[in-house]
């Protein structure tokens, strides 16, 4: 007699569950929810493909998404950074060159006082050459100027200034605004410090030529001290430039590896997701003709 309860009960259970209905159809509400499902996930993908992105908005990862654009932003002040350093090398190797050449003057200049020791010579022809060769100096002083900045001049830029700022760098600390970086190159100043016409003594005799070249000597090291710390300069804003140019390519890089979507498995998966579609569209198409199999049930 107990057994034959449990046994009804069962069956009472089962029709419970097996029972169907014209107004609810749970298998097609299911089958639905998975079909809205796979097309949402295609959709995604299909973005992916088409973007090249598995972040392309604040709402795919709003944490990741913050970061990518902090340091996007960082990127394209890089990319500034790279133009003015490339403005100030330019700038600063006119004026290297300039000095260099200076310095090749200035040792012709010394090679005619020497000449001038001696008393069988022409003092006044040496003096016309030297004087040429003072008038050459000036010229490449003035001339010595890039885009308006020239750093053998006393004034740099026509304004007073003294040194030629160039933009080097952005420095961040924690989650800091970045604060700008800069190299000062000083002005050598050989408009002032190399002024032969004025501070170079006129050769006439042997005397005056023998103190014109103490005086050559010191204009000639002068030259020589500001051609070196132009070449110094000029060789660290060149290795800032390679230096910012490698750091761009990494942080570009950086972002990538954050946002940018991996197309192999983005592939693979559009494919999966296409497979499950066209498999639960057929779900779903099933599930909605059982409702179809109730009007057996009313056939005599």
């Amino acid at each position: 007699m107990g057994a034959e309860c449990v046994t009804g009960a069962k069956r009472r259970t089962l029709k419970e569950n097996a029972m169907s209905s014209i107004l609810t159809n749970n298998s097609a509400m299911v089958a639905l929810q998975t079909l809205k499902s796979v097309n949402g996930n295609l959709a995604k993908t299909q973005d992916m493909i088409s973007t090249g992105k598995s972040i392309a908005s604040a709402k795919d990862n709003s944490a990741i998404w913050a970061i990518s654009k902090v340091m996007d932003s960082d990127v394209r002040g890089f990319k500034a950074i790279s133009e003015s350093l490339s403005l100030g090398e330019s700038t600063v190797a006119v004026a290297s060159a300039a000095a260099e050449q200076v310095v090749d003057v200035l040792q012709e200049v010394k090679a005619l006082i020497v000449s001038a020791q001696s008393e069988n010579v022409d003092h006044a022809k040496i003096q016309a050459d030297i004087d040429e060769k003072n008038a050459q100096v000036a010229s490449i002083v003035s001339a010595a100027q890039f885009n308006g900045a020239n750093l053998l001049a006393t004034d740099v830029d026509g304004n007073g200034a003294t040194s030629l700022s160039v933009l080097s760098s952005l420095d961040r600390v924690g989650t800091g605004a970045p604060t700008a970086a800069t190299i000062t190159v000083a002005t050598v100043d050989f408009e002032a410090n190399v002024d032969l016409a004025t501070d170079l003594t006129s050769i006439t005799d042997t005397a005056t030529a023998g103190t014109a070249l103490g005086e050559i000597e010191t204009f000639l090291q002068t030259a020589i001290d500001g051609a070196a710390a132009l070449g110094a300069s000029a060789g660290r804003i060149e290795g800032q430039g390679e230096f910012i140019s490698k750091l761009t390519d990494s942080m570009v890089s950086g972002i990538g590896s954050l946002v940018d979507a991996d197309m192999e498995e983005a592939s693979a998966k559009l494919q999966a997701l296409q497979v499950q579609q066209q498999l639960a569209t057929q779900s779903l198409s099933i599930a909605n003709q059982a409702p179809n199999n109730l009007l057996s049930l009313f056939r005599t």
